[in-house]
């Protein structure tokens, strides 16, 4: 597949890693030449410097053939038009757009995208992903990472295994038979900061940060035993009235169930468009950072405190602070994943990545077969692919045990018809099935070999 990629910041560079990566034909295009030759030289991908909109930049780039344009410069403006040349004068087939600005993603205005106004296949707004995450964060306060697949009806949890774990030392098979009706599998492992798929013969140790899939009726018994207790949350503090602490803020409003927010933002009149926005929340005009505003807001009898500024040093500091103070959770945003090994010695319980929501829908909408869902795992060391499996897949009417899956690939999780199943090595797998599969960067590539349609499938 012959990919553009506009933008070379951090989504852009990861997209381009990770697509480079499967052997796919990948040009990058940025008008600062640093960023570029950054790229070139570290990444199997070709380089163009210059103004992603103008039609002889992509022209350069390859437009002519390409099966893809991916617009994810830093203006959104920029973005758009870059969709409308490719549209109108490459015909590129497929168009995907980073929109920020909340004017352009209201729902009244979505017919501005058909194809004969301004032509863009797929919006993705960072600002919306990145709250969704939090608010599942939120939902689930004793991991530190959450993503969820079949339409809810399963739930990927990443929970630090504590000394006090009653499961650990413990073969993985073990676990099926001290549970035989949880519908929950350990999909992945990281230990001492190597992630891989485990072996139903590996156990599990203290320190060890692993990802579990399990059906969302079975949600807090998973947790519970992996040694995690799990709490509602009543009281919630919101760092930065931002887009990002507004979309959370409203949404927790939202709920039937009383959530008491209460949002610091340091900027006055973004506090005042916040307190006009909302109807239930208190917003406090302050720095966060200030351990009387802190105060003010109530942090020491709060459940959680959601940092999510746009500066990542304040979050983290903020979110010390608010623990310190006694608060019971903290969740940072971080666009740095490089600082992510801090958070265990910061004692902060669950951080968000933004740069790793933005890839996650953008995989979603660039995998071969019928993708139905993405989410990137750490700094994009593994996904977890939901997918439709149809009667051209190899996978169709096979055994998963006689299935030769690559050593960093899991299946987690199938859904027949409305029924999510956990899998087992006698399960056989259908045309029409859902499979969650786990899988590490590398494997990949064969995981989409597996499901993808054959040619004549068309």
């Amino acid at each position: 597949m012959k990919v553009i990629i506009c933008g070379a910041g951090q989504v852009g560079w990861q997209i381009a890693r990770q697509l480079s990566g499967e052997r796919n034909d990948v040009t990058l295009v940025d008008q600062n030449a640093d960023l570029i030759r950054r790229a070139t030289d570290v990444l199997d991908v070709q380089g163009i410097v210059g103004f992603a909109s103008y039609p002889d930049v992509l022209e350069k780039a390859g437009a002519r053939d390409a099966d893809m344009i991916i617009a994810a410069t830093h203006s959104d403006e920029v973005n758009m038009v870059t969709c409308e040349v490719a549209h109108a004068i490459f015909a590129i087939p497929r168009k995907i757009a980073r929109l920020r600005a909340q004017s352009y993603l209201d729902a009244i205005y979505s017919d501005l995208y058909r194809r004969d106004h301004l032509p863009i296949d797929v919006v993705i707004s960072p600002e919306r992903e990145v709250a969704e995450a939090a608010l599942q964060r939120l939902a689930a306060p004793s991991t530190f990472d959450t993503e969820t697949f079949f339409a809810g009806k399963a739930q990927l949890l990443g929970i630090q295994l504590d000394a006090d774990c009653p499961v650990l030392n413990t073969p993985l098979r073990q676990l099926n038979d001290l549970f035989p009706s949880l519908r929950a599998i350990v999909v992945g492992v990281r230990r001492r900061g190597r992630l891989f798929a485990p072996d139903p013969g590996d156990q599990l140790f203290a320190e060890d940060q692993i990802y579990v899939l399990t059906h969302s009726e079975d949600m807090n018994r998973a947790l519970d035993i992996f040694g995690k207790q799990t709490k509602k949350q009543e009281r919630i503090v919101i760092i930065g009235g931002g887009n990002v602490g507004l979309a959370v803020a409203r949404a927790l409003e939202s709920r039937t169930d009383r959530v008491r927010a209460r949002i610091i933002e340091k900027n006055r009149a973004r506090a005042e468009k916040a307190a006009d926005s909302l109807e239930r929340t208190i917003v406090l005009n302050g720095d966060g950072m200030d351990i009387d505003m802190l105060m003010e807001a109530s942090i020491d009898r709060a459940d959680a405190v959601l940092a999510v500024t746009d500066d990542d040093k304040t979050n983290l500091l903020v979110a010390v602070r608010a623990k310190q103070a006694g608060c019971r959770m903290s969740i940072a945003l971080v666009n740095d994943p490089t600082l992510a090994p801090l958070m265990g010695a910061l004692n902060i319980d669950a951080y968000i990545n933004p740069r790793a929501t933005t890839v996650s829908s953008i995989l979603r909408h660039i995998r071969h077969g019928k993708v139905r869902a993405i989410y990137s795992i750490g700094d994009s060391e593994a996904e977890v692919i939901e997918a439709q499996v149809l009667s051209t897949s190899p996978l169709a009417g096979r055994l998963i045990r006689d299935v030769q899956f690559p050593e960093g690939v899991l299946v987690g999780g199938i859904m027949k018809a409305d029924r999510v199943l956990k899998p087992t090595g006698d399960t056989r797998i259908e045309a029409g099935d859902v499979l969650a599969i786990f899988a590490l960067t590398k494997d990949v590539p064969e995981v989409e070999r597996l499901l993808q349609v054959s040619v004549d499938f068309f």
